[in-house]
């Protein structure tokens, strides 16, 4: 169940005028040569969810097929339509994407026709050749050659390590109407801490807004005005306040940017930060920004600019025939590997957490690789979880959409000392607390800000875990490489390779009495003051 925080309906209709009074061009009123209408539609963290469905308001929403039906009926309405993405577009999709190194979404990108495309972090799951690969073309050992995308790719802060130049074009300009727009991308600078390293050590990523700036100089000498940046980077939005990395980075843009597609939070954000329009709409293709600009002819500015955030409800709305035909051929290639039936789970397990910090799904899956290891403890990142385990029968494919990465499993020797240091780190940066999910033990941690939050620790029989004591722990290779900053791992000593995620939690549901089950336990417990 995937559920909004306020009303969605009410949401949908959103709109952030930031000019008074709307001049007469359309979409906006009657047609004036001076002013030229350009809509902007902005998609974000779409993941390859090519075929998933999700509730919002307890209404379908999403896939791939929908989506595209509610952008070609929004191209319709004007003359001037951009399609633009804000990275994470592929990466921990479903497996009728990934199963196919997220080819299939690459075609529906360039079936409903994407004009311009930013990179996320997950566009460097698999390294920066196979995301060349996926944008160039290419061959790959399991799904031969690949023609690659049909748009530009832009990203101004990531650079080759050995040659000092960007991975891919800082920016690309389109024409409107005779006007210049130009479009700037960016990712988070954090990129290295949330992917695999090995992955990212050709590269280096650097400050976001120092990008922009460097690339709004060169677009102003070639006589753009209207800009916009793609930028992959989020945070939260209360009533007008957007808070969080996008809005210091969006402060320190130049004031020549009109308009910024943000992502990664999987938040919604309609507003401003200054007089730039900041917009994301949630993740998933559950819903999508529609940004109407009027340019100036003289000026070949931005003058006026609104925004919606439109979620994608199933109702009334049949599927676009082109792009369901692209995903009902790549389900049919992988149908015989995703059919195949695991377990019956007794109810639904979700990565939602209580209070703590703890859900039944990540004890699900940290149990099942400390078995698979034969650990002491184990430990999951959350970010890992990508979606529940639902009622009923659960699917090699239901499985492998809760853990697409595919990381391999990594035991592991920990003193004790380290393992409170390392439960200590989940709160080194008060925007982006990662709560492990554990096996193996429990603790009690305390919410006043300190060195050392966690006040007791113990193991399942209870007893303390000792500092100098040294103990076995597993975790997934992007942890162990120290991901999500939790940089202990890096110190652990005698590490040895085991076998992939998905295997393990495959292995342990087949072994569990039918139908099974997992809950939260009390293993992670916050301390309340007695008042």
């Amino acid at each position: 169940m995937f559920k909004r925080s306020f009303p969605i309906m009410t949401l949908a209709f959103i709109t952030i005028f930031v000019s008074p009074l709307f001049i007469a061009a359309t979409p906006y009123g009657k047609q004036d040569n001076r002013y030229v209408d350009l809509q902007l539609i902005g998609l974000n963290d779409f993941h390859g969810q090519l075929d998933t469905v999700r509730k919002v308001n307890d209404q379908p929403v999403g896939t791939a097929p929908i989506l595209a039906r509610y952008i070609k009926e929004r191209e319709k309405a004007v003359r001037n339509s951009l399609i633009v993405t804000a990275g994470d577009m592929v990466g921990a999709s479903s497996p009728t994407s990934s199963l196919l190194q997220d080819e299939p979404t690459v075609d529906f990108f360039n079936q409903i026709g994407v004009d311009v495309g930013g990179i996320g972090n997950h566009e460097f799951d698999e390294g920066v050749a196979e995301m060349k690969r996926l944008i160039y073309g290419g061959y790959h050992e399991k799904t031969g050659y690949y023609k690659g995308a049909k748009f530009p790719y832009i990203c101004a802060n990531v650079v080759d390590n050995q040659t000092g130049k960007h991975i891919l074009p800082p920016s690309t300009i389109k024409k409107v109407d005779g006007i210049k727009v130009g479009f700037i991308g960016i990712v988070t600078q954090t990129t290295p801490s949330v992917v695999i390293p090995e992955h990212v050590k050709s590269v280096t990523f650097t400050d976001e807004a120092d990008a922009v700036n460097r690339e709004v100089k060169r677009l102003k000498k070639k006589g753009v005005e209207a800009i916009i940046v793609l930028a992959h980077e989020g945070g939260k939005q209360t009533d007008d306040q957007i808070t969080g990395p996008i809005k210091e980075i969006v402060e320190k843009m130049d004031d020549e940017v009109d308009v910024v597609f943000a992502g990664h939070s999987h938040s919604v954000l309609n507003g401003k930060i200054g007089n730039k329009l900041v917009v994301q709409s949630y993740s998933y293709g559950t819903a999508f920004a529609d940004v109407d600009l009027v340019l100036d002819r003289k000026t070949k500015d931005i003058i006026q600019k609104k925004s919606e955030i439109v979620t994608t409800f199933h109702e009334g709305k049949q599927p676009h025939k082109r792009v369901q035909k692209i995903v009902d051929r790549a389900k049919k290639r992988v149908e015989p590997i995703i059919n195949q039936e695991i377990g019956q789970a007794a109810q639904d397990i979700t990565k939602i957490g209580n209070e703590a910090g703890e859900s039944a799904l990540g004890n699900l899956i940290a149990d099942s690789q400390r078995v698979q290891m034969g650990t002491d403890f184990a430990f999951m990142n959350p970010g890992g979880i990508r979606a529940d385990i639902n009622k009923g029968a659960v699917t090699w494919g239901d499985l492998y959409t809760v853990q697409p990465f595919g990381n391999d499993l990594v035991k592991m020797e920990l003193t004790g000392k380290q393992i409170r240091q390392l439960l200590n780190q989940q709160w080194a940066d008060p925007n982006r607390i990662h709560m492990l999910q554990i096996s193996g033990f429990s603790y009690t941690w305390d919410e006043s800000p300190s060195e050392d939050r966690i006040l007791s620790l113990k193991k399942t029989d209870g007893t303390t875990i000792n500092d100098t004591e040294t103990y076995t722990v597993t975790a997934n290779a992007f942890l162990a490489g120290g991901g999500d900053n939790f940089t202990v791992f890096k110190e652990a000593k005698n590490k040895e390779i085991g076998p992939v995620d998905l295997d393990a939690i495959i292995s342990y549901i087949k072994q569990q009495p039918q139908p099974f089950t997992a809950d939260i336990e009390g293993r992670i417990q916050k301390y309340i003051p007695q008042t």
